[in-house]
């Protein structure tokens, strides 16, 4: 895929000049976001990201652009998974709710900014050391393991990083909000507010689950260029979404299971691409294994498809299904103490 300089150029540019100008239409006004104007800038974000695919598609070809389909639907799957932290975050912090949005925001905007550093890093080892493959598929695997024991995300504790327990310890800090400001003024010196932690966390956190997510889009294209696109699109929608699925998100119980199957897919994926570029003394004696098979981006983008809409729907059937049936033990009971109640009271 042949991306000059100036295409680099222009979409960092463009994507820049996007995040700066919706920093400063929330920073101008925090609110609580409506319904409407969730869904309104979420189909906005999606449309855009289905017009850049086609634009790749118009350009570089068919294949790139199912490439960045394929990497933008996984990439946006493991960030909804993002959200139930984020919901702990906010959470764990007691952020107002009319500064929620400036939080995820900011935060949002640091995760895209230390995302593209560690895309960087790892084009950079994935040309000098096609092995690496090896390690990212057998991590994928390991992940989604572990992912599909733990079960649901949405845990009642939220365990701290190191960098948020260093600056917790070593810097002053108010406990008190002051708006969307990250420092302010108390007793002659400056000190840090809890809208800081709470960004520092986001945008932290994000880069903890990007452990994850840059390895397996690295599994669906080697095009650092695609791989940049695909996470800040994903991320891009991010928090819009937050406000308008909510209590959605606890309904998605499958949610922790499908991402699992995700993960192992393209674990797989990619350790049968690196038998076919193997270059390890000790597999086939550092040749290519030719007889491995091949998982084609068309296969990779419709199992990607099915797997997100399996997982969603088995979710969402399974939730109306114990819904009901709390539902009928409330009714139940109610019913179970009024009669109780008539048996009590021989007037009744």
């Amino acid at each position: 895929m042949d991306v000059s300089p100036l295409v680099w150029w222009v979409t960092i540019a463009v994507m820049t000049v996007a995040l700066v100008a919706d920093v400063a239409i929330v920073a101008r006004r925090p609110h609580v976001p409506s319904m409407r104007e969730c869904t309104a800038y979420l189909v906005f974000y999606v449309s855009l990201a289905l017009v850049f695919g086609l634009v790749v598609w118009r350009v570089w070809g068919g294949g790139y652009a199912g490439e960045f389909y394929a990497g933008w639907l996984t990439e946006y799957s493991l960030s909804v998974d993002n959200l139930f932290v984020f919901l702990l975050i906010m959470a764990n912090f007691r952020v107002p709710e009319r500064l929620q949005q400036s939080a995820l925001l900011i935060g949002i905007v640091i995760a895209i900014v230390l995302r593209g550093v560690f895309i960087a890093l790892g084009a950079a080892v994935i040309n000098a050391y096609a092995w690496v493959f090896y390690l990212f598929g057998a991590f994928l695997i390991y992940t989604a393991v572990r992912l599909a024991k733990e079960g649901e995300s949405d845990d009642e504790e939220l365990e701290e990083n190191r960098l948020l327990r260093f600056v917790e310890r070593r810097f002053p800090a108010t406990s008190r909000f002051h708006g969307a400001r990250l420092t302010v003024i108390e007793g002659g010196k400056r000190v840090v507010t809890p809208m800081f932690i709470v960004i520092l966390a986001l945008g932290t956190t994000d880069l903890l689950f990007a452990l994850d997510s840059i390895p397996a889009i690295y599994g669906l294209t080697k095009e650092p260029y695609l791989v940049l696109t695909a996470n800040i699109f994903a991320l891009m929608g991010l928090r819009q979404l937050y406000f308008l699925l909510g209590g959605l998100l606890k309904r998605l119980v499958y949610l922790s299971l499908g991402l699992a199957v995700l993960l192992a897919f393209i674990g797989v994926k990619l350790i049968l691409h690196a038998l076919h570029e193997n270059t390890v003394p000790f597999i086939n004696g550092g040749q290519p294994v030719h007889g491995a098979p091949d998982i084609s981006i068309g296969v990779s983008l419709g199992a990607i498809v099915l797997i997100l809409g399996v997982t969603t729907v088995a979710s969402l059937v399974k939730s109306a299904r114990d819904a009901r049936a709390a539902a009928a033990v409330a009714d139940a009971t109610e019913r179970s103490g009024t009669e109780g109640e008539r048996d009590d009271n021989p007037l009744a």
